[in-house]
């Protein structure tokens, strides 16, 4: 028995309404993970950092 079978099964409706319900439910999840739960783990993530190398002035152009 996989989770999807198992949703499926518990899924209301014709397979159209079936397929509606399946896509808004992930559509949901995605929503959930990007609001909330990939803020709160921002902080621990160890590769956040942007940083390379040392910091040095911006240029004013290409150098001849």
């Amino acid at each position: 028995m996989s989770l999807y079978g198992a949703l499926w099964r518990h899924l209301p409706g014709p397979p159209v309404v079936r397929a509606l319900l399946a896509v808004l439910l992930a559509l949901v999840v995605v929503a959930v993970c990007f609001r909330w739960v990939f803020p709160a783990l921002a902080p621990s993530v160890p590769w956040n950092e942007g940083t390379v190398g040392a910091a040095q002035a911006p240029s004013a152009g290409p150098t001849p």
